[in-house]
């Protein structure tokens, strides 16, 4: 099976729980990430909920909240073409009243590559304007 991993992160300066309502407040995604213009979440934001999200002129695409910890983070799986992608969100508290967030990707399946590259193409840009969000 085909295992494709990528990780990128970005310091803000914000607390735990400033980013964790941006994350939350899912309806407010499209605001911070331009890869998606319409998602819904079907149901409250914890684990085992699910949500569809829809890129810019692409078809929506179901995914599943796992392992959401209030403050620390959260994994969304999609299933594609036979192939899973995980991405794991991460926040981190750093000396000084900062934060690092991760998004720490992981896919595994017959496209893995392909996809793994589509999905994490925009995280740099999604980080910075969260970052933005974040710090406003």
């Amino acid at each position: 099976m085909m295992v494709w991993s990528d990780e990128r992160s970005i310091e803000v300066q914000a607390m735990p729980a400033q980013i964790w309502s941006l994350f939350s407040n899912v309806a407010d995604w499209p605001q911070w990430n331009a890869g998606i213009e319409r998602i819904e979440l079907h149901g409250p934001f914890e684990t085992g909920t699910r949500l569809t999200m829809q890129p810019p002129g692409e078809d929506p695409f179901a995914s599943t909240l796992l392992d959401v910890r209030e403050n620390q983070g959260f994994t969304d799986e999609t299933i594609l073409h036979g192939t899973r992608v995980l991405v794991h969100h991460l926040i981190a508290p750093l000396d000084g009243g900062s934060t690092r967030i991760v998004f720490r990707t992981e896919v595994s399946g017959p496209v893995a590559a392909d996809l793994g590259e589509a999905v994490t193409e925009d995280f740099a840009e999604v980080l910075a304007a969260l970052k933005r969000r974040a710090e406003a």
